[in-house]
């Protein structure tokens, strides 16, 4: 059975800091694209961060680039997405996903391509 979970979400101040942790199992971790996703009521999903198997390449969303950081320890099985100089725009739920993917793929930033989800964890960026 696999299973993400996701960890580290809070309530902090704009320009705040966070780290979100997504714990795996039932996974061969090494072997996936490892994904951040984001979602606010009402909206859609969206893409926010993901790193290839070997951590060789990474693919940000515009508005994340130079404030979010995607890393991932495949010892631990285990991906991070550390979170500065937050606004409250990145308000929403976080979701670490997974999914067999090539770097092509990955670059499409679509969420249908991944295979399994997390249940996600609240971040709230207060103004």
């Amino acid at each position: 059975q696999v299973q993400l979970v996701e960890s580290g979400g809070g309530l902090v101040q704009a320009g705040g800091s966070l780290r979100l942790s997504c714990a795996t199992s039932g996974l061969a971790f090494s072997a996936y694209t490892m994904g951040w996703f984001r979602q606010d009521p009402g909206k859609e999903r969206e893409f926010v961060a993901a790193i290839y198997r070997s951590a060789s390449t990474t693919e940000y969303q515009d508005s994340v680039k130079g404030r979010f950081t995607i890393s991932r320890d495949n010892a631990k099985k285990t991906v991070y997405l550390q979170m500065n100089s937050l606004k409250p725009e990145d308000t929403a739920v976080y979701y670490c996903a997974a999914g067999y993917l090539d770097i092509a793929t990955m670059v499409r930033r679509g969420s249908r391509d991944y295979d399994y989800w997390g249940q996600g964890t609240q971040v709230t960026v207060s103004s």
